[in-house]
């Protein structure tokens, strides 16, 4: 048979199994079919829910402005798909081309895709993360249950980490007149993901809105009551903080351990793919018929080195899913990269913050319009002497422009001049970003090397 042939037949009669019911997963799904995929679709999900939209979850559903179950991701197409909810994978055989779910039964398949996506990093010591009131939040039941205790008027609320899921919800507490304080085991919030410029306005903007915020401190542990409801939480500089919810923001854990015997190039930071979006295998031998899109995926972007990203962006979600549908129902010579800026954006203390491109990347900082103290300003992040990323609060409207500064790797610091260029704006600083050796829950873009096989990471908790 023919290659032509083989995938007339394969669009025909072919099963495709899509692991992750997720925003990816399910824009993956409906791109399929678009592309003109008539074969046997399934899609498999580890939680009992149709793929929903997790943004709102830190936002308007923890306000009581939107329900949970109404934030089901709405249907651009019809998927024809056999769904197996609430029943997660387990394993993963290449040769035989199965997957092993959870309930005991196996899928063939003669393409797959990966869209498992995340899952939120848990308090380190078990017995005091089961305790009453200790919360993390990442999935749709995850945010109704902090809901109602929100909603309850908790005395004080606890936020372990200010990454942005961690800022939202200390955005959301002091929204509903909740007392809240956070521990951020860094020296400001954000300083993971926007450094630590940045990250003093984002400390200046949780103080000025009464959150009590603690830097450069860890929680070394949580204790509860006789009933087992946490009570208060211990500091690592010896103050104790009586709370009685607490919500752990240490960041996200790639849902990969299911395929820890496959053979892929899968570990702690991710699924290595190609700018395809084809998965690698442990030998750095690029598979045909595994394909990896969304949170999970590491790939390379050629704007940034050709390092491996992985993105934790809602937009790169729904771009990498299509990208990866169209390669998988086309033949080589039709096939695209994929090559989507990264772009992230939170609402928090009434202030829009936006980016582009990836500044954990940056070694410098620069104002380039508005100003720093007004936490209304535009700022361009650079690297080896080119424009690598940007963020702006409350000024949206210039990233466009910067988005395309970074295509065309543009000079840094900017040569041109604005009529709301500040003092401040005339020279760049250091970037202060963190210590790459040391892990962080902060950042939305995690650089994670060159090699396609490399699956080592070590984490040694730190509580905060």
């Amino acid at each position: 048979m023919t290659i032509d042939g083989y995938l007339e037949a394969f669009r025909r009669e072919g099963r495709i199994v899509v692991v992750g019911a997720s925003l990816a997963g399910l824009r993956a799904a409906e791109a399929l079919r678009a592309e003109g995929f008539a074969g046997t679709l399934t899609l498999v999900g580890d939680e009992p829910h149709e793929p929903y939209d997790r943004p709102p979850l830190s936002k308007q559903v923890l306000l009581g402005k939107v329900p949970a179950d109404h934030t089901r991701l709405p249907r651009v197409r019809p998927v024809d798909a056999q769904w197996r909810l609430g029943s997660a994978a387990t394993g993963l055989d290449l040769a035989a081309k199965r997957v092993r779910l959870a309930d005991g039964d196996v899928l063939d398949y003669d393409r797959l895709l990966i869209t498992t996506g995340v899952r939120a990093r848990p308090w380190p010591q078990e017995l005091e993360a089961e305790l009453d009131g200790v919360f993390v939040l990442r999935t749709q039941d995850d945010a109704v249950q902090l809901h109602h205790r929100l909603a309850a008027g908790p005395r004080r609320v606890l936020v372990i980490g200010a990454g942005f899921t961690g800022s939202e919800i200390a955005s959301a507490c002091r929204e509903r007149d909740v007392p809240v304080t956070v521990a951020e085991r860094g020296a400001a919030p954000l300083v993971g993901a926007l450094g630590g410029v940045v990250g003093e306005v984002a400390a200046e903007l949780q103080r000025a809105h009464g959150v009590d915020l603690r830097c450069g401190v860890q929680v070394t542990g949580l204790e509860g009551d006789s009933a087992g409801r946490v009570r208060t939480a211990h500091f690592s500089d010896g103050t104790v903080v009586a709370c009685d919810v607490v919500v752990v923001a240490l960041g996200a854990t790639r849902n990969t351990e299911w395929l820890a015997d496959s053979g892929l190039g899968a570990g702690p930071r991710g699924i290595a793919c190609d700018a395809g979006c084809r998965a690698f295998d442990v030998r750095g031998i690029v598979t045909d018929d595994v394909f990896v899109a969304g949170d999970v995926a590491r790939s390379p972007h050629p704007l940034f080195g050709y390092q491996f990203l992985s993105l934790e962006h809602w937009g790169n979600a729904v771009a990498q899913a299509e990208v990866a549908a169209h390669n998988m129902v086309s033949a080589s010579a039709e096939r695209r990269p994929h090559l989507w800026m990264p772009s992230f954006w939170s609402a928090q203390f009434g202030v829009n913050i936006k980016s582009v491109g990836v500044p954990p990347m940056a070694d410098q900082i620069m104002v380039t319009q508005g100003s720093l103290a007004e936490q209304r300003f535009t700022a361009a992040y650079g690297f080896q002497g080119r424009v690598i990323a940007a963020v702006t609060f409350d000024q949206a409207k210039w990233l466009d422009f910067y988005e395309r500064q970074i295509e065309r790797a543009a000079s840094f610091p900017p040569e041109f001049t604005t009529v709301d260029r500040r003092p401040e704006g005339r020279q760049p600083v250091a970037a202060d970003f963190p210590d790459p050796s040391q892990p962080s829950h902060g950042p939305t873009v995690t650089l994670s090397g060159y090699s396609p096989t490399d699956r080592r990471v070590s984490f040694t908790p730190r509580r905060a």
